[in-house]
């Protein structure tokens, strides 16, 4: 039965994930690259130092960092990690390079669609900022339908991308490095997930702002260790991944066969995107939250979560997993297409301390990323039911994390990737849609940062942004 049932998941995954959905998205990639101007090179000029700059008087529930990482909390998790692995097991080394590309591409996306979520945020009657694709929809473009369409498919998202997939990695990697029952680990995280949501945005920022910067950097420095350690493979595992991602070849390294490069672009393109979010309309949620003067400034900090997320972590993660497949081919023999035993081989060359590193890894990246998207779900289910529709999506979303362990992670991986096609849609049609005006506002606010925006922020009721 749960094969019939895997196997009719996995179809609707290949049937959404095909060509066309790669085509919408990397297509609105390089389209608002062209149409921003290459907004990538202003990442680390301007939107770095931006990030860490703090906003006086602006109007705004948190920080530009506060939802910058935030943002990250949400992004960097466990696909960083075994969405990565997993993406190399299924579609070859060729699928790094296809999901880092979709990151560096993906930052105009992440950029013009935080652009249009604070442009067209609203707060409501008790001083709450609202914002995200759900809002450009209906006050940008007159299509409330298709926001109420967007809210939906992100709060069911939400209980798979963000809860269940990584409460049932952090079971997994628990029980396997560190016996412990996954039923407890679900209690726990259940527990810790209810303490911090139930506080609301400031209280997962404040989360978040302390967690993000340290589980970063301890992975990071781990990556950088198994670089060290496979030296010698690492100019080659960069040829192999370039030579991966255009061939048809099916045989790739070691004991994975490779699906060519249909599946390279698939798997790296899905990943990417299951990673870095742009394209999603998930981040930009966040944003709207932000206290900043313009459009264009938060537009700018939030654009470098895919640059963090993608082109810096995603990266060394896949040279991470292809290098220790050069160097060590009898680990890869006896794998499945599990990414996860693939990433904890990579991490196990580390004396002593890899099981460590990849555990405090996972498990950072996996509960900041479950408190991210409680606030995404939640302002999407206030979006289409107002707050009384808070409570019980609450109560649900902590119920998922205290069941998810006993889920089947290949399962919830297909339906996390089919749920993040469905979002994706609306969103990239708001942003294509409302390109004149990102681009406008980009003109108006690039070379004058500090410029005040004099648009009035509408205040509304909650429930599907009424006046």
């Amino acid at each position: 039965m749960y094969e019939q049932i895997y196997n009719a998941v996995a179809s609707v995954d290949d049937f959404v994930w095909g060509w066309g959905m790669i085509a919408l998205l990397l297509g609105t990639h390089v389209f608002l690259t062209i149409r921003t101007g290459f907004i990538q090179r202003k990442t680390i000029t301007k939107g770095i130092p931006l990030s860490v700059s703090k906003e006086e008087g602006a109007d705004g529930e948190v920080s530009q960092f506060g939802a910058l990482a935030t943002a990250l909390a949400s992004t960097i998790g466990t696909g960083n990690i075994i969405g990565v692995g997993t993406a190399v097991a299924l579609g070859g080394p060729g699928a790094v390079l296809w999901c880092w590309l979709t990151g560096v591409f993906g930052i105009a996306t992440k950029y013009a669609e935080s652009l249009i979520a604070v442009k067209y945020r609203v707060k409501t009657a008790d001083g709450r900022m609202q914002g995200g694709a759900m809002y450009a929809l209906e006050r940008g473009l007159n299509m409330k339908w298709l926001g109420m369409i967007f809210a939906v498919f992100a709060g069911c998202a939400s209980f798979g991308i963000g809860c269940a997939t990584q409460v049932n990695a952090i079971a997994e990697v628990c029980n396997n490095n560190l016996g412990i029952e996954p039923w407890i680990v679900g209690v726990v995280i259940a527990v810790l997930t209810a303490f911090v949501i139930f506080g609301g945005i400031k209280s997962i920022a404040s989360v978040c702002e302390k967690l993000v910067p340290f589980m970063a950097a301890f992975y990071v420095l781990g990556c950088i260790i198994i670089l060290a350690i496979n030296h010698d493979f690492v100019f080659p595992a960069i040829v192999k991944i370039c030579q991966s991602a255009f061939s048809n070849e099916q045989a790739v390294i070691g004991g994975f066969v490779g699906g060519g490069i249909r599946y390279a672009i698939q798997y790296g393109v899905a990943r990417g995107l299951f990673s870095n979010e742009s394209g999603m309309g998930s981040a930009p949620i966040a944003a709207a939250a932000a206290k900043t003067r313009n459009p264009v400034r938060q537009a700018l900090v939030s654009s470098t979560g895919t640059f963090w997320d993608t082109v810096v972590v995603c990266l060394m993660t896949g040279l991470v997993l292809v290098s220790t497949m050069m160097k060590n081919t009898e680990i890869t023999m006896n794998m499945t297409s599990d990414g996860g035993d693939l990433t904890t081989a990579a991490f196990g060359q580390i004396p002593y301390l890899g099981p460590f590193i990849l555990v405090v890894g996972i498990i950072t990246f996996a509960y900041s990323t479950i408190l991210g998207w409680a606030y995404y779900g939640e302002r999407c289910v206030e979006y289409f039911s107002g707050k009384k529709g808070l409570i019980p999506y609450r109560v649900l979303y902590i119920a998922v994390a205290l069941i998810a362990p006993v889920l089947a992670l290949d399962l919830v991986w297909k339906i996390a990737d089919i749920l993040n096609a469905l979002m994706a849609i609306p969103n990239l049609i708001a942003v294509l849609l409302l390109s004149p005006v990102i681009v406008k506002e980009t003109r108006k606010y690039i070379h004058n940062l500090d410029a005040v925006d004099d648009a009035q922020v509408p205040v509304v009721e909650t429930g599907v942004g009424k006046k």
